[in-house]
């Protein structure tokens, strides 16, 4: 049986994959890459799929992450979304898909497609699969 903490209970599925989300935009615009990493379960089952490009785990994902968005003459950006949709499968999974952009401060603009997996762990809701392109 699945544990969960009593914050998470007093909201709906909904509710909680879309603080997950909430708090991972709110950390990558700080430019706070490991706290928007909290989001992602931290195992090695995680996957995220960019392009032609998989990345297994936690660590792996971290890894692209910093040096497509923390590399030497790279930045992180201003996220948002649009198109947003969560679909809650079940108790313990969800779906959300939604438009990514990415506001750079030289005034390029970067925009895409994502879906993510999310389930209910023992640290709350986590996405253990990302496909963004």
């Amino acid at each position: 049986m699945l544990v969960v903490p009593a914050l998470f209970s007093q909201q709906s599925p909904r509710e909680q994959v879309r603080k997950l989300l909430d708090d991972q935009t709110a950390a990558w615009n700080r430019g706070d890459l490991v706290g928007f990493m909290h989001g992602y379960d931290n195992s090695s089952e995680l996957t995220f799929f960019s392009g032609d490009n998989i990345a297994k785990g936690w660590d792996a994902t971290l890894a692209r992450y910093r040096q497509r968005y923390q590399g030497e003459g790279k930045e992180m950006g201003h996220l948002s979304f649009t198109d947003a949709e969560i679909q809650v499968l079940g108790p313990s999974s969800a779906v959300f898909t939604a438009r990514w952009h990415l506001a750079m401060t030289n005034g390029k603009k970067l925009e895409g497609l994502t879906t993510v997996i999310c389930k209910l762990t023992k640290d709350g809701w986590k996405i253990v699969h990302d496909h963004s392109s």
